[in-house]
């Protein structure tokens, strides 16, 4: 790991990522596509507008439900997880 990558977790997984760099990024660059599931269908959703305007990449952070992962910044050691439906 370089001076410039940190480290967190997505479902107990490691996941590296560039100081700065969104959540969602890091997710797409270790090919980790489905974040949520639908909340009546349980269908996989994942990255689709990449600017936080869609909320398909709905994801928990650290505990708390609806964080939009494209557009909230990846920290060390944060604790992210698959969303299961949503509470939007």
């Amino acid at each position: 790991m370089s001076q410039f990558e940190i480290e967190f977790t997505f479902d107990g997984k490691t996941i590296p990522a560039i100081i700065g760099q969104s959540v969602g990024a890091a997710l797409l660059a270790t090919n980790q596509r489905s974040l949520r599931k639908t909340r009546f269908n349980k269908n996989k959703r994942g990255i689709f507008c990449g600017i936080g305007v869609c909320f398909d990449c709905l994801v928990v952070v650290d505990g708390v439900t609806n964080q939009r992962a494209c557009i909230i910044e990846a920290k060390p050691g944060m604790k992210v997880q698959t969303q299961d439906g949503s509470n939007a």
